[in-house]
């Protein structure tokens, strides 16, 4: 049976880690056991957290529509529960920009939601 030498395998599969590791914390970065670990937990965390960005900014959307239509005296319930009566379908996202950036269109939605 020939002999198998792993030289370049070994040394590409080693750089794609520290390229992986790269501008981690100490012994992190430059030593293969710590870094295999460090890596795979950085994976764990990217893949949670694309989950969990979804979530978060759903949540901000809701804090500024709230806070928002709180200054017009209106909660954020019954902002949005009036505007599904009159059939405006207008996402979270879009809604938390109208109120930050055209508070008119904003006061408008309001006085429809109240209607």
């Amino acid at each position: 049976m020939p002999r198998v030498k792993r030289a370049v395998i070994r040394r590409k599969r080693i750089n794609k880690l520290f390229k992986a590791s790269k501008g981690f914390f100490g012994g992190r970065k430059n030593l293969i056991r710590t870094a295999v670990n460090a890596v795979q937990k950085a994976r764990l965390y990217q893949y949670r957290d694309r989950r969990n960005r979804k979530r978060d900014f759903r949540r901000l959307w809701i804090a500024r529509i709230n806070a928002a239509s709180r200054t017009h005296g209106l909660s954020y319930s019954r902002f949005m529960g009036g505007l599904k009566k009159q059939g405006v379908d207008v996402n979270r996202k879009m809604l938390a920009q109208i109120a930050i950036d055209d508070p008119q269109a904003f006061s408008d939605l309001v006085s429809m939601s109240r209607s």
